[in-house]
């Protein structure tokens, strides 16, 4: 009703309205007129205001709107530029006139569009209002529907779970009155030594405690309490233990078997260089052994470690087979009991999905019914653990007759009982013993055990080690002393390691500690010795002693190893000019000849002492790092003029330096290969070192060439500059050429192989053709066949006849058209 009066009260208003207005063809010719006009006064308005990216930031926009000529005051043109602004402040509010009346106009021609759009939202309304009487409607109809056919099941189902909550309480109550007698009942174990079965009833009660019983108030003190009795069965059973492990381990494993410090006193008190009554203690007795009477002592005590492990792991072997025995059983039996089950789970199956098929339309009812059937059966199950069938007789007035089927089933799964006062047997079952995760837990255990007293020997060990070394003895040992103290520990490292299964790390960081002093010692002393050889080297060529010669050769199948010495055909040979690698002669100074023995010794400490293997790396790395710029230091340098006393530098000194750095280059990849196979993989790394040594070498060689090169550059840039083209020839000029060339020849031929000479001589004789190139430009000489031109060819030809005619330049390819200018 309200709606048709809004209604008709908005047609009266649109009525009046439409009388106001003029007639449409009227109005459409208004409209026509007002159009025309609004485009006109559009028309007037500049078309820089109509574009789309106006914007008066732009500097040449506002200049165009507001021109500067109109604010310029000034001159005598003060008043024409303020009538100007005026005029201009004019113009744009006549814009902007224009410009609202056409908005205005716009929007007058859109009024229909207003009122049509008010007239659709009221419509809206009326809708909505309707929508609301309709849902009420069908709401009102639902809460019939409910309180018909909905009410009834609920209360049914309010019903069932009231049940069940009953049946909870009533089981709770029989398991609280159950775990109520469990301290008498371990009082009772106890007495009787049942260490084994007092603990299984502890730790069930516990879990009942945790789980089905928790929050009981009170039972608020009998975890704490059950704890506590836990503690001192713990206590009981590791005195018994002890007790055990200590007769056990006392006995004689063999008639002569003695403890460690049995044998530390005997060993002392042999030595008759000790006198007992000044030194007291045992200890300072004991660093007062020489290294083989120590080194028999610490490997009598290494055997009596041994023996005292093999004596632990056969007990330990004992206990851990009776767990493996039980953790079989378990199996076998957990095999049965799921045989069991799956039977049980096939009548149980039958009879849920008659029932849940039933009242299939209601699943509120049937989750209630599995969650009151099976819950109960759990409850039940875990009750039957510690109380007997005849604690309490199945009741049809509180447990379904399922339930006292489970009751009964479950009671045949008790494999021991013990009484407890009030007539309440408590059964054990099997899966309430030590579970499958717990026996493995303690096999291992048993194995951590034995590894701890491998572990114990190895820190006592330790403690005996650090005893001798404290006055620094055992890195005053010597190379051989200290390889076979070394072996020793490690042999004993990997007994213990084949009698426990795992490796101790205290004797072996101990070992460790003590090797690289032991490294840090070593390559002191050999840097040290190096040192002083560089010191006094003279850098002349060394004979090669027999030794030296048979050292090298043992190095041809790529194994390093330090020959052994021959007592008396060694000696008759008599030493050789040269050192003879692969076919190669190498003339080499007596430093390198000690050097290669002592990259020897690095190599052959690896294979004695594996462990130092990245130390002795790093270690040999830096003592070739060190020969390389020391020799470069004391040649290239010049630092042996200081050092040694030498007057100079020569050829023949820079060319043997050369070849000594080329013999250590030859077996940089032998020495690699050699650390490479005792590297593990993850540190292939660490073999860089090598590379970038051999590039050092590589490049001090290149060096070396150099400034031979440059030596000759010198000469002839000083003999060339003077050079004039006439008569005599040969000319005084060429001849000392000529005889400068054959001297170095005869300093490095012998020295360099044939062919580094070549290559070298090539280099010299580029610098020599460009230095004569050189000045027979600067003496316009040119290749005329004039005079001077033959001058110089004959010159030229005494200089190529006397540089070929030198041993193995014969075949050299001189070149020497490149001194004449070419022809433009």
């Amino acid at each position: 009703m309200l709606p048709t009066k809004n209604r008709i009260k908005r047609e009266k208003i649109h009525e009046r309205c439409k009388n106001i207005c003029p007639p449409k063809d009227t109005f459409e010719r208004t409209l026509l007129h007002t159009h025309d006009k609004s485009r006109t006064d559009l028309e007037q308005v500049p078309k820089i205001f109509m574009k789309p990216d106006f914007a008066l930031d732009d500097s040449l926009t506002f200049n165009s709107v507001l021109p500067w000529s109109h604010f310029n005051t000034a001159g005598g043109k003060g008043n024409r530029d303020a009538a100007s602004s005026k005029l201009l402040q004019e113009k744009l509010s006549h814009y902007l006139d224009i410009v609202e009346v056409n908005i205005a106009h716009q929007i007058s021609l859109r009024s229909e569009a207003f009122f049509h759009a008010m007239t659709s939202q009221h419509e809206l309304q009326d809708y909505l209002k309707k929508t609301s009487q309709a849902v009420k409607m069908l709401r009102d109809k639902i809460a019939q529907i409910d309180k018909v056919m909905c009410e009834g099941s609920l209360h049914i189902l309010r019903l069932a779970l009231t049940r069940n909550n009953c049946v909870k309480v009533y089981n709770k109550l029989k398991l609280m009155a159950t775990v109520h007698q469990t301290q008498p009942t371990v009082q009772v174990l106890l007495s009787t030594s049942e260490f084994v079965g007092a603990l299984d009833l502890i730790a069930t009660t516990q879990e009942v405690l945790q789980q089905e019983l928790q929050g009981i108030h009170s039972f608020r003190h009998l975890g704490s309490q059950l704890c506590e009795l836990e503690k001192l069965i713990d206590k009981m059973m590791i005195a018994e233990f002890s007790t055990y492990s200590h007769s056990d381990l006392n006995r004689p494993l063999e008639d002569d078997c003695q403890v460690l410090e049995e044998c530390v006193i005997n060993k002392v008190s042999q030595t008759e260089e000790i006198d007992t009554d000044v030194v007291v203690k045992l200890a300072d007795q004991m660093r007062m052994l020489n290294f083989p009477q120590w080194f028999d002592l610490l490997k009598d005590i290494f055997s009596k470690f041994t023996i005292f492990l093999q004596r632990v792991k056969a007990t330990l072997n004992i206990i851990h087979s009776v767990v493996l025995s039980v953790l079989d059983k378990n199996q076998r039996t957990r095999e049965l009991e799921e045989i069991s089950q799956q039977k049980n789970a096939a009548k149980d199956n039958s009879l849920d999905t008659e029932v849940a098929y039933l009242i299939h339309e209601g699943m509120f009812i049937s989750d209630a019914f599995g969650e009151g059937e099976l819950t109960p059966i759990a409850v039940d199950t875990t009750s039957q653990r510690n109380a007997s069938p005849n604690s309490e007789p199945c009741s049809s007035d509180s447990v379904s007759e399922p339930e006292c089927t489970t009751d009964s089933s479950s009671s045949k799964e008790h494999t021991s009982s013990s009484a407890i006062p009030g007539g309440v047997d408590i059964m054990v079952s099997e899966d309430m013993k030590l579970t499958d995760s717990e026996l493995g837990k303690l096999a291992n255990n048993i194995q951590e055990l034995l590894c701890s007293a491998s572990d114990i020997c190895h820190d006592r060990a330790v403690k005996f080690l650090m005893s001798r070394a404290k006055d620094g003895f055992l890195e005053k040992l010597n190379s051989m002393e200290f390889i076979t103290l070394s072996r020793l520990m490690e042999t004993f490292i990997l007994d213990t390691e084949q009698i426990c299964g795992r490796k101790s790390t205290s004797l072996l960081g101990a070992l460790q500690s003590q090797a690289i002093k032991f490294v840090n010692r070593f390559h002191e002393e050999r840097k040290t010795k190096l040192s002083l050889l560089l010191d006094n080297e003279r850098w002349k060529q060394a004979d090669v002693p027999a030794e030296f010669q048979d050292l090298v050769d043992s190095l041809s199948d790529g194994k390093i190893a330090l020959p052994e010495k021959k007592s008396g055909a060694t000696e008759e040979r008599k030493p050789a000019e040269v050192l003879i690698v692969e076919g190669q002669q190498y003339a080499v100074v007596g430093t390198v000849l000690l050097l290669i023995r002592i990259i020897l010794e690095y190599c052959q400490c690896v294979d004695n002492i594996p462990s130092v293997t990245t130390d002795m790396l790093t270690r040999l790395s830096d003592l070739l790092k060190y020969f390389n710029s020391r020799s470069c230091q004391l040649v290239l340098g010049a630092g042996a003029l200081q050092v040694v006393g030498l007057k100079t530098i020569t050829t023949k000194n820079l060319a043997l330096s050369s070849r000594c750095l080329q013999l250590i280059v030859h077996y940089i990849p032998v020495i690699r290969a050699h650390f490479e196979a005792r590297l593990p993989p993850k540190q292939y790394s660490m073999l860089r070192h090598f590379d970038h040594i051999t590039k050092d070498y590589h490049d001090h060689i290149a060096e070396i060439s150099a400034k031979l090169v440059a030596i000759m550059d010198s000469l002839f840039d000083k003999l060339l500059s003077k050079y004039e083209v006439k008569a005599p020839v040969p000319s005084a000029c060429f001849r000392n050429i000529c005889k400068q060339m054959t001297k170095m020849h005869e300093a490095i031929f012998d020295l360099l192989p044939e062919e580094q000479t070549q290559m070298l001589f090539l280099r010299i004789n580029a610098s020599y053709k460009l230095h004569l190139k050189k000045q027979l430009s600067h003496l316009n000489v040119i290749n005329d066949g004039g005079p001077q031109n033959g001058l110089v060819t004959a010159d030229v030809a005494f200089y190529t006849g006397n540089l070929q005619a030198l041993k193995g330049l014969k075949d050299l390819d001189l070149n020497m058209a490149e001194i004449w200018e070419q022809k433009r």
